[in-house]
């Protein structure tokens, strides 16, 4: 970290001393007041929920810009990755710093494409679950079995371990994902083949039956690997900071991972594409095209439960950048598969225009975000909604695994632990039971 020339003064108006605390500046972003020191010093804890003006480690992974509407891997802006890369590559990016170059790609793309089977026995360990049990809840537990069959690579403080299992999880969660959806609609598991793209692979292992053979879509494949690509990594987000936080303890990789699948399956979270596809649903049953002004009003009104989903962005006080491309892609596909009559994707469009002209919405920075488009581009591809969420932790797995590696090899970092303001009964004593009120 570079230290600032500017350092913060913290006073108190008890009389109690005051206490300098220095600063350090990132390469790009906001500077940081370090408070490392100030509990020993003070007394005193920070209060912060949720973590809105906390930092909680350094990185060199992902910059996210909300006012500007910017998404940086390791530098290099999405729209440029969106658009001259690959998800692999992206995954190189992520794991190793750099784009690969032609001969870095062949062998990174081969030796995910070699550890795309799982064992065999996933599939017994797949039976233990209802038929209608959320892809969610069956994905969860796929991910943390991992490490009981794989016990060469789970040692978190050995990196080449890290990198094993790193290359496991990039390689079978596409495996794992489409065994959840193909058990859930009772087809026939089809395993992954070894000439195919990744994203290629998915789609065939998603959509192929033993009847015939499945032939790639090249738009329809471009389209899943961009939404892998936008949806790499994010941040510090809830699903991240839970992996660092878990991988904190020396928990084994694939515990790690699973316990960002369970946080990512939250709705306020990786499931807010599945809401935001639901909430059209919902307009479409209640009239459509024809009552959308009518469910405008609704949002509009502060008194009104209806909330507008897949629109505005906690981060982004801007367009999402991932929104702009998603976008692209959505009406490439829509276009391909002859979809642009179709009901619920005329709403879509609908409901998109007026949000970019209303300026109710503009004023209030309420765009389309990623999961908006998303939600549409996956239905669009017969992808069930809900599967949507695994298919964002699939896409989430490299940055899950970038993060985790680098706290890892941070000298800095100690197992979390956050503090609390606690507000609570002040010490008491039990009474008997007969005295007890």
């Amino acid at each position: 970290m570079t230290p600032s020339d500017v350092k913060a003064t913290l006073s108190f108006s008890d009389g109690s001393p005051s206490m300098e605390l220095p600063i350090y500046k990132g390469t790009i972003g906001p500077d940081v007041i370090d408070i490392r020191k100030l509990y020993a010093q003070t007394g005193k804890f920070t209060y912060d929920p949720g973590f809105l003006s906390t930092a909680s480690c350094q990185s060199a992974i992902t910059y996210i810009d909300g006012d500007k509407g910017e998404l940086l891997y390791r530098g290099y802006p999405i729209e440029q990755l969106a658009e001259h890369c690959d998800f692999l590559d992206v995954c190189h990016l992520l794991l190793y710093g750099e784009l690969p170059n032609a001969q870095q790609q062949k062998d990174f793309d081969s030796l995910v494409t070699r550890h795309t089977m799982v064992n065999e026995q996933m599939q017994f360990f797949l039976r233990g679950f209802r038929r209608d049990a959320h892809p969610m809840a069956v994905l969860t537990g796929l991910v943390g079995a991992l490490s009981a069959f794989y016990h060469d690579s789970t040692d978190i403080n050995n990196p080449r371990h890290r990198e094993i299992a790193a290359i496991r999880l990039i390689a079978k969660m596409p495996t794992l994902v489409a065994m959840a959806y193909k058990y859930g609609v009772g087809q026939p598991y089809v395993y992954p083949k070894n000439d195919l793209s990744y994203s290629a692979n998915f789609m065939r292992m998603m959509f192929a039956t033993p009847c015939e053979e499945y032939k790639p879509n090249d738009v329809l494949v471009r389209a899943i690997d961009r939404i892998f690509i936008l949806h790499a990594d994010h941040e510090q987000n809830a699903s991240t900071s839970t992996v660092r936080l878990c991988g904190s303890s020396g928990t084994n990789p694939f515990a790690a991972i699973a316990a960002g699948v369970a946080c990512l399956w939250g709705p306020a979270h990786g499931g807010a594409n599945e809401a935001a596809l639901n909430m059209l649903e919902d307009i479409q049953r209640n009239g459509g095209v024809e009552k959308i002004g009518e469910f405008i009003k609704q949002v509009k009104d502060k008194n009104s439960n209806v909330r507008l989903m897949g629109f505005g962005h906690r981060v982004y006080k801007n367009y999402d950048p991932r929104a702009k491309l998603m976008r692209e892609t959505c009406h490439e596909v829509l276009s391909e598969l002859g979809l642009g009559n179709d009901p619920l994707f005329k709403l879509a469009m609908a409901l998109e225009k007026i949000a970019l002209e209303d300026e109710y919405f503009v004023a209030r920075k309420l765009y389309p975000n990623v999961d908006f488009y998303s939600g549409i581009v996956q239905r669009a591809l017969g992808i069930p909604v809900s599967l949507f969420t695994a298919i964002f932790a699939l896409a989430r797995t490299v940055g899950w695994i970038a993060q985790l590696n680098e706290m890892i090899g941070d000298p800095e970092y100690k197992i979390g632990r956050p503090r609390q303001l606690f507000v609570g009964s002040m010490p008491r004593q039990v009474k008997p039971l007969a005295e007890r009120a």
